[in-house]
């Protein structure tokens, strides 16, 4: 990822992101890569022997399928020991989302923040433009 597609915006007690992209697909994309590269830093060398899996998601509308999204990628991480850094998105609708994501093993970097979940509170996803902008808050 780079430039950097996000920005970190103030917040009391939690991280709270503004994520730009072209359009809603890459808005999944750009948010997933921004919420890893915030609580994570590669540790010198770093592995190349990447690790997929397999990641489908259905929901009522795009806000919970955002959220879901996040949460699932967080919580495989944890239970996989895996800091992903590739999504390729199969499928993807408003309600729907199916991919293969890839990283690499926990132990090439440093928690830099723990990210708990990602929320529902003051959540922004809106086209503007010729651009989508997803605004979150990370539970930390």
């Amino acid at each position: 990822m780079s430039p950097k597609s996000y920005q970190l915006l103030e917040h009391t007690a939690d991280i709270y992101i503004r994520v730009k992209a072209k359009d809603l697909k890459s808005l999944f994309v750009n948010s997933a890569e921004a919420m890893f590269d915030i609580s994570t830093s590669a540790k010198k060398p770093i592995s190349k022997e990447k690790i997929t899996f397999p990641i489908s998601q259905t929901a009522v509308n795009k806000e919970e399928l955002f959220i879901n999204w996040l949460n699932e990628l967080l919580s495989l991480s944890a239970v996989k020991k895996t800091i992903f850094t590739d999504f390729k998105i199969k499928k993807f609708s408003e309600n729907t989302i199916e991919a293969d994501v890839s990283g690499i093993s926990a132990e090439n970097f440093e928690i830099k923040t723990e990210i708990k979940a990602a929320t529902y509170h003051d959540l922004v996803l809106k086209s503007e433009g010729k651009k989508w902008i997803a605004e979150v808050i990370f539970d930390v």
